[in-house]
């Protein structure tokens, strides 16, 4: 008698050879041609279950025959019966108490239904295991050896019968069905399976009707008359139908291929509905996540060309088109990497000429050596123009305090122009400004502490009449000459420069503020600009009269450009060093004045308008609203301007 350990191993053995059995017959029944055969030749059938398979021969008419619930769905194998006894049988618990041996014949009985047992012959002739197990038993009724026979025939039969009813043989289930009413302790068994039998007879027509609206197209459409509802119905009827749910699986496989047709006419709408109603069916399905990931790679692909071709159109200024291949790229893919760098790209081409806010750049002359002064891209946005009422110092030109709506990104230059900028511009044009033209300019008198006329003094000339230096910002020059200037810039850049309008002047100003001055609303702590402090001393130490208390900036008199702390949006020498020509004509308030930035000018009028504290203004002076007016000509050494590119 074989040890334990022999009987574990043989057992162990067997399972393995049962489940490598079973992965090849899978691939044998799903995969044919993997063997080389044709599925047409794999059609088997089981002689009512009593005996090997044996094949069918073909039919020799080439028409297809009528479907059954058999062919609902593809080809359905099972695991080998072996393994499915071992599976499913419980552990005979009713074996009788063995009072002595066997004999040798009924030794020689199991032995011979053993064989009967391998052969297949279980039940129906008196040759057959269940007959000769029988037989032993009733010559001896302790034989464990034979009741245990008799218990696995009837596993084996309720195997068959479970197989015959997964696959809709229900007449190959009854035949068995009644041997198994032979085999004494089947009562339940019988029961059980009568059940499943019944249940059988009801999903045959609903199996056959669904195979033939499968084979029709009629996969999950249209509604009342589809294979998919009449699968579902044999589910709720029998839920572990084997038929019902691979026939579901190939409904599924029919809709994914609609997805897939769907993606080649870039149609990802259609194939993401298909894809969701094949998700409600088997959601975890191979097919499904492989279908999903074709999708989603094909989705990525059409998605990135069309931003690829977004970007073009933006390249090339049609900012109309790549709005709408932007639009389809985000309906086809919303989380697609680049979209939301695209989207500001796309709104800095609209208000910023493809620059970004905050960005610096010059533009280089198109004929002649030489470039701009360094210009920076102020952002869009709305303001409150002018002074409040509770403001201190506040004057009737500053009111009334308005909302203003800068809606085009503009280019200002960082700081005042320079000597040295101007001078370029003179020499290179034989423009001949004001100060040389008219004759001299206003000056500082460091005798008296006031401005004096000096009719030799010209732009190259600082504050006091003296050579100025080419980093200082130029001054004594004339809203004419700023204008003279602006119209050469776009001439050698083919850009237009220009003035800046008083309401993008303070805009820049305040920098987001609404304070009194862009850094507060009280004396500055730091060296934010070149401003009258209290602690400042000219050449033979004269002091302001009306200054900012505590402040000293170490200047009487402009200091060379960007000697001081930028304001928030990265401006130089806005509100000192110099008070700037701007584009309007002066008018005493600000009634009926524009609302969107742009400039008010009258036609033909003499008087301009300054904005901005200069090195010699009082505190009042200095404050974010003020405001003057000057006529066109005037030529100071507390005056320079800056220059507006459009983008």
């Amino acid at each position: 008698m074989p040890s334990k350990e022999t009987v574990r191993r043989q057992r162990s053995f067997g399972g393995a050879v049962g489940v490598a059995v079973l992965g090849l017959a899978l691939v044998y029944h799903f995969f044919p041609r993997v063997f080389h055969v044709e599925p047409s030749a794999t059609a088997t059938h089981r002689a009512m279950n009593l005996g090997p398979m044996t094949p069918v021969a073909p039919a020799s008419s080439s028409r297809l025959p009528e479907p059954s619930e058999v062919d609902a769905g593809p080809p359905l194998t099972l695991a080998p019966t072996d393994v499915v006894v071992a599976r499913l049988s419980k552990k005979n618990t009713n074996l009788p108490d063995q009072l002595s041996a066997d004999t040798p014949e009924i030794e020689a009985l199991i032995a011979r239904a053993d064989k009967a047992l391998k052969a297949g012959q279980l039940a129906g002739d008196p040759s057959s295991a269940a007959a000769l197990f029988a037989l032993a038993l009733k010559d001896k009724p302790d034989s464990r050896r034979a009741a245990q026979g008799l218990f696995e025939v009837r596993a084996r039969l309720v195997a068959e019968i479970n197989q015959d009813v997964a696959v809709g043989d229900a007449d190959s289930a009854g035949d068995l069905l009644d041997t198994l009413k032979l085999i004494p302790d089947s009562t339940d068994d019988v029961n059980q399976l009568q059940g499943k039998l019944k249940v059988l007879t009801q999903v045959r027509p609903l199996l056959a009707k669904a195979a033939a609206l499968l084979q029709q197209g009629n996969a999950d459409q249209p509604a009342g008359n589809n294979a998919l509802e009449l699968y579902r119905q044999v589910q709720q009827l029998d839920p572990d139908n084997a038929v019902a749910s691979q026939g579901t699986l190939q409904v599924q496989r029919a809709i994914l291929d609609r997805a897939l047709a769907a993606v080649a006419q870039n149609d990802f709408k259609a194939a993401d509905q298909a894809l969701t109603e094949a998700g409600q069916m088997a959601p975890d399905s191979q097919a499904l996540r492989d279908v999903h990931g074709r999708v989603d790679s094909m989705r990525q692909a059409r998605a990135n060309g069309l931003l690829a071709q977004a970007r073009s159109a933006l390249d090339a200024g049609n900012l109309a088109l790549a709005q709408q291949l932007a639009d389809q790229a985000k309906v086809i893919s919303p989380d697609l990497a680049g979209l939301n760098e695209f989207a500001e790209r796309l709104t800095n081409a609209r208000l910023y000429a493809s620059y970004k806010p905050g960005q610096v750049f010059t533009d280089r002359f198109a004929d002649i050596p030489g470039q701009t002064p360094s210009m920076l891209v102020i952002p869009t946005g709305s303001f409150q123009m002018g002074a409040p009422d509770n403001e201190s110092g506040r004057e009737d030109a500053e009111t009334p305090q308005h909302e203003v709506t800068i809606a085009k990104g503009f280019a200002l230059s960082r700081t005042s122009v320079t000597v040295g900028q101007f001078r370029e511009f003179v020499r290179a044009s034989g423009y001949q400004p004001d100060s040389v033209k008219l004759g001299g300019a206003s000056v500082y008198d460091e005798g008296t502490g006031a401005m004096r006329d000096d009719s030799s003094a010209t732009w190259q000339n600082d504050y006091a009449g003296k050579n100025a230096d080419s980093r200082l910002p130029v001054v004594n020059v004339s809203w004419n000459d700023a204008r003279a200037y602006v119209d050469w810039l776009s001439q050698r850049t083919g850009k237009t420069y220009r003035l800046p309008s008083e309401a993008e002047f303070e805009y820049a100003l305040r920098g987001g503020t609404t304070t009194r001055y862009w850094w507060g609303d009280g004396a500055p702590t730091g060296k934010v600009e070149n401003l009258t402090g209290s602690g400042d001393r000219s050449p033979s130490g004269r002091r302001w009269s009306n200054a900012f208390q505590g402040y000293r900036d170490g200047y009487w008199g402009p200091a060379p450009a960007m000697s001081f702390a930028p304001n928030a949006f990265g401006l130089y020498d806005m509100d000192g060093n110099v008070s700037e020509w701007v584009q309007d004509c002066w008018h005493d308030s600000y009634l009926r004045a524009p609302r969107d930035g742009s400039a008010w000018v009258n036609p033909g009028c003499g008087v301009r308008v300054v904005r901005g504290g200069s090195w010699g203004s009082s505190p009042d002076q200095v404050r974010s609203a003020y405001r003057q007016g000057a006529d066109a000509s005037v030529r100071s050494g507390r005056v320079g301007f800056r220059v507006l590119r459009e983008l």
